[in-house]
């Protein structure tokens, strides 16, 4: 059973930065699509970015030109870097390998000044 570990999340003020990174227990990012949702308080979980095994991306149209997704194989790893915050932002973002449906945790990210 494959294992997702979201980390990198915490408090940071508008227009700020945060890298969040998933971590496989064994080796599926580099053959599976993976999704980063997000989950704000009262609202349902949204799809934020999407990176396929080949490199190509997509992102919802509210993280557009400030979020970027990306994989290291050799580390199992995928990451969002997040720039240029806003409070909208804060959720907790959750990792998912679509091709066996296995989630991280998720990790909280809080945009407040």
């Amino acid at each position: 059973q494959v294992q997702l570990v979201e980390s990198g999340g915490g408090l940071v003020q508008p227009g700020g930065s945060l890298r969040l990174s998933c971590t496989a227990s064994r080796n599926i990012i580099s053959i599976s699509v993976m999704d980063w949702y997000r989950q704000a308080p009262g609202k349902e979980r949204e799809l934020v970015a999407t990176i396929a095994s080949g490199g190509s991306t997509n992102y919802v149209d509210s993280v557009k030109g400030r979020f970027t997704i990306s994989i290291n194989n050799a580390k199992d790893t995928v990451y969002l870097q997040m720039n240029s915050l806003k409070p909208e932002d804060t959720a907790v973002y959750y990792c998912n390998a679509r091709l066996i449906n296995a989630w991280g945790k998720g990790t909280l990210v809080t945009v407040s000044s």
